[in-house]
């Protein structure tokens, strides 16, 4: 009899230990009872009678998925190539299991769809300058249709666009020719600055008597430093004013009698 009741202690304690499952932090179980959902599973060892109970395991650290590229059409007719990541997490293990058959699998097909959805919204333009905004616009669309899934999408980050080849070209040309414009537009600016700043500098030395002699007095300097064979004689303007009229006969001779 002692025998027997130690068999049946053993076959217990056996099942028992059988029936032990461990659930990490980063982990919910979901028990389900004849196939009924009972409760949600905490962190820890938890007992799983056999036969009677099954469970499943959710992890719901944040996963990253990679939204396959998919081919896509601008709001202003224009092919392009483009791709995701998608970064979301399991707030509810429970809805995720029952509400959906592979919240994984459903979360990546509505990514597709809804990324190209809206980039069919949006022309070239703003889709290149604008990936911020365009990203938090399809985070909010595939979080709001993934919420009775018991799924929070934290964020949505657009990869990668890419262009045929003949918009490439188009689009480098374009940036040729505005940075062209740009050099024009900035050379001539400065050659106004030059010109206000020399039509300033000729009021002012025409106003200030010996400011311009001093001016060529300064120009002379710098140019003895030049190490050329090259000889500068200045000759004041009052000079060559001085050989208009009477005065010029003065000047000649003046230059005769030095000559003598």
């Amino acid at each position: 009899m002692n025998g027997f009741i130690y068999t049946i202690l053993g076959i217990i304690v056996l099942i028992i230990l059988c029936s032990i499952r461990q659930i990490t932090e980063y982990e919910r179980g979901i028990l389900f009872q004849f196939g009924k959902y009972k409760k949600m599973l905490n962190p820890g060892w938890r007992i799983i009678l056999p036969i009677i109970q099954s469970y499943q395991k959710v992890d719901i650290r944040t996963k990253a998925v990679d939204v396959a590229e998919q081919d896509a059409i601008t709001k202003d007719n224009v092919t392009i190539r483009i791709n995701a990541v998608i970064y979301y997490k399991v707030f509810d293990a429970s809805k995720a299991i029952i509400a959906v058959e592979d919240f994984k699998y459903a979360v990546s097909q509505l990514a597709q769809t809804t990324m190209r959805n809206a980039v069919g919204t949006v022309s070239l333009d703003e889709l290149l300058t604008q990936r911020d905004k365009i990203s938090e616009e399809i985070c909010k669309i595939i979080d709001e249709a993934t919420d009775p899934w018991g799924i929070k999408v934290e964020n949505v980050e657009l990869k990668d666009v890419k262009l045929p080849e003949e918009m490439q070209r188009v689009m480098g040309k374009v940036a040729e020719a505005e940075r062209e414009k740009q050099a024009v537009i900035t050379k001539s600016t400065g050659e106004v600055e030059a010109a206000t700043n020399l039509a300033k500098a000729a009021d002012i030395m025409s106003a200030t008597s010996g400011a311009l002699h001093l001016r060529t007095l300064s120009t002379l300097n710098d140019l003895s430093s030049d190490q050329s064979n090259t000889i500068i004689f200045a000759i004041p303007i009052e000079v060559l004013r001085a050989f208009d009229g009477t005065n010029g006969e003065t000047i000649k001779k003046f230059v005769d009698k030095v000559n003598k």
